[in-house]
């Protein structure tokens, strides 16, 4: 009896319902994970156990353990004495709602399977579908929600999560990410106390410069890189989104995540489904590497749109030439990027714009046209001269914004976000302007930008898409009077309409996602965009932060990282050409100056450099990350490296960040590597005269990652930093 009790519960815990003696519970499971739900039909949706995947004894009983048994999506008004997930004001006037389980659906395909749970309401047609994706190869878990109204009118959604998860009290500490401009991604790690703990956007176009929609809970205190549990959750979505941590009397802290409902309540008509964006989570006994190493491998696996392919090194025209676009400046930069290996050359800004031509940030946006003036021959002769240099060719818009000083504007002033009867609220330049994409107008508009350059230069290989200012006045000109509180939610809708159009028609180009920096560094875009920028601060120093915080959810191929001059625009610093390249390495490498001010010696260092990529760009882009020490650790030291799946080949970074009379740093133990295979040592980038003493050298991977190796404080040439990139390659 107990052998065909186990074989029942292995056999169904891939979700579906149990045999009619376990008939309460479904379990989602992933390759290392687990997920029950009591879901007796008639009662409350209820979580009964999440963490490391059960064995099929341990599934069997799992029910009288009672590890957590919080309702799955709470909604006010039935017993909601802490924060709820849903809020509803029914087409009566009632404000209270009660789900209970109607029915469980499964759907699955090659790699992944779908899990419905309907909710209803005891008494009203209204409806809530819990849904669960988990695909063959990952540990992350997609939830979503759709919320159906059939009642006799329309109701108004008040409040609206994708979903809410549980946390047992203890030790538990939260990683999140907080910013600004030029100093995005920072690191913070605190542990929960009680209270309500909010993390959220209202920029209305830009969500992630300032906080992150991701975050981490450990749960065995302090955050550890590769041991103790760790929960960690994304919010996938485009708009102003909210994540609330509320710790009060219970024994949980209860977890929410959804849209930012704030002066965006939205009115269900009968008949109509609001879909929620999704929640992807994870758990990991591996700590918050473990975390990071499951999201990079779902990412590239599943979100990205070409997650498999290597990334280009390109130079971007930004800090070489600004807004002082010329055929002459395109032709050189090419000429040099190629000569140094480069596979990429991207124009920036300043290169559109006739009546009102992109001389400064006050005018041109919207005009996409290209100026005549500054390319006589057109962006056709750039694509064919790139082709001629064996290189690829990119270009920047900033599609979504305009200029009060741009021919669309004077055609189509109706086209922007505006306060109805207030003037305009102007951003970058005191003149730019958002177009109002919930207009299906202006959606087209935007689309066919894009449209009309591919048609015009098919050769195009690479789109720079920023957007530089936030919702700064809110109103539509669209949007009927009763419905100004779907502009928020109604612009992500239209934008992304634009950007599946775009996928769909050119799957093969890539596109950066760019907003003032690390505006748009979330999964919601990611499923569109190949990439971001990180910040507009290039600075070789702060990038190693801003790097290290983006890296907890992102993987390195998403991040781009460029080597920019010095005095650094942004800081001033004045970092030593090597520092800024093994920066720049650990991430997708390129270029931001203008090569013509280098000495040949900077370019020969550059020239290796993107050699030396080449050799690790599949470590880099693919392999699993291990961050070592943190730049946040005080030590004045930061560490990381990245291992092939197969544990063949890794890469190690060192970076020396700051300069004192009798340092002392510590030795950096590895991580990741096969304890019983042997490695070859080889410094790549390397700019001093001798070699390391270890250079060549054989160690096994259980000494490497017990001891590490000891890393020089200095160069042979005077510098205030010190950095070093190691490849590790496996012998027979």
């Amino acid at each position: 009896m107990r052998k065909l009790r186990t074989t029942l519960a292995t056999c169904l815990c891939s979700i579906t319902a149990f045999s009619t003696l376990y008939a309460e519970n479904i379990c989602i499971s992933t390759p290392n994970t687990t997920l029950v739900l009591d879901a007796t039909t008639g009662k409350e949706l209820r979580y009964t156990y999440y963490g490391e995947k059960l064995t099929p004894t341990d599934l069997e009983n799992i029910g009288q353990a009672k590890d957590l048994f919080q309702m799955v999506y709470p909604p006010f008004g039935m017993v909601c004495l802490s924060e709820t997930a849903l809020s509803v004001v029914h087409s009566d006037g009632n404000m209270s709602t009660q789900l209970t389980v109607e029915n469980i659906q499964k759907s699955t395909d090659a790699n992944s399977s779908v899990t419905t749970i309907r909710l209803k309401d005891k008494i009203y047609p209204f409806h809530v579908d819990i849904n669960y994706r988990t695909y063959t190869d990952s540990d992350i878990i997609e939830t979503w929600t759709e919320i159906t109204n059939n009642e006799k009118k329309e109701v108004i959604l008040t409040k609206f999560a994708s979903a809410y998860l549980p946390i047992r009290k203890g030790d538990v500490w939260l990683t999140h990410f907080h910013g600004s401009w030029g100093a995005e991604a920072s690191l913070i790690q605190e542990p929960l106390i009680p209270g309500v703990r909010e993390i959220k956007n209202t920029d209305g176009v830009r969500n992630s410069q300032t906080d992150h929609a991701e975050v981490m809970f450990s749960l065995d205190g302090k955050p550890q890189e590769n041991y103790g549990r760790a929960i960690g959750a994304a919010l996938c979505y485009t708009g102003n989104y909210k994540l609330r941590i509320d710790t009060e009397s219970s024994d949980y802290h209860h977890f929410f995540a959804g849209i930012n409902e704030e002066n965006s309540f939205y009115e269900l008509s009968k008949g109509e489904t609001f879909t929620t964006p999704v929640l992807a989570f994870t758990y990991s006994d591996e700590g918050t590497g473990g975390v990071s190493r499951s999201f990079h491998k779902w990412a590239r696996n599943h979100i990205l749109p070409h997650g498999d392919q290597a990334r280009k090194i390109l130079l971007n025209s930004w800090e070489g030439v600004y807004l002082h676009i010329t055929e002459e400046k395109m032709t050189q930069m090419m000429d040099d990027i190629a000569a140094i290996g480069g596979e990429l050359f991207v124009m920036d800004d300043g290169w559109f714009g006739n009546k009102h031509p992109r001389n400064t940030d006050k005018a041109g946006l919207g005009d996409w046209t290209v100026n005549k003036d500054k390319l006589p021959n057109g962006i056709e002769a750039l694509t064919e001269y790139a082709k001629g240099k064996n290189i690829k060719f990119g270009i920047w818009i900033e599609p979504e914004m305009a200029n009060t000083s741009s021919e669309l504007y004077e055609k189509h002033p109706d086209w922007i976000i505006q306060a109805q009867g207030r003037e305009i609220t102007p951003g970058r330049g005191g003149t730019q302007v958002v177009l109002d994409l919930s207009n299906p107008e202006v959606q087209d508009h935007v689309f066919n930008i894009v449209d009309n350059l591919m048609a015009t230069c098919p050769d195009i290989d690479y789109i720079k898409w920023d957007a530089n200012m936030s919702i700064l006045n809110h109103g539509s000109n669209y949007l009927p009077s009763d419905r100004q509180n779907l502009l928020y939610i109604e612009y992500h809708r239209g934008l992304e309409n634009v950007l599946q159009r775009i996928r769909s028609k050119y799957p093969d180009l890539t596109i950066q996602a760019c907003a003032s920096g690390g505006g748009r560094a979330n999964y919601g875009y990611l499923k569109y965009f190949d990439e971001f920028w990180v910040s507009d601060n290039t600075d070789g120093l702060q990038r190693i932060y801003m790097q290290w915080g983006a890296s907890y959810f992102y993987p390195a191929l998403t991040m781009a990282s460029h080597v920019s001059d010095i005095p650094n625009l942004q800081t001033q610093h004045l970092i030593p050409l090597k520092f800024r390249i093994d920066v720049a390495m650990s991430a997708r490498f390129g270029l931001e100056l203008q090569p013509q001010h280098m000495t040949a010696e900077e370019k020969e260092i550059c020239k290796k450099a993107i050699s030396d990529y080449k050799q690790i760009r599949h470590i880099v882009q693919f392999g699993d990350l291990y961050r070592l020490v943190s730049p946040y650790s005080g030590l004045g030291l930061a560490s990381l490296m990245y291992v092939t799946p197969g544990k063949d080949e890794a890469v190690f970074y060192w970076w020396k960040m700051q300069q004192f009379i009798n340092e002392h740093y510590p030795r950096v133990k590895m991580e990741g590597l096969d304890p019983d295979k042997y490695y070859k040592i080889k410094e790549l980038n390397r700019t001093d005269k001798s070699p390391l003493a270890f250079e060549g050298k054989i160690y096994s991977g259980k000494y490497l990652m017990a001891n590490g190796l000891e890393m020089p404080y200095r160069h042979s040439y005077k510098c205030d930093y010190a950095s070093r990139i190691i490849h590790l390659e496996a012998i027979d």
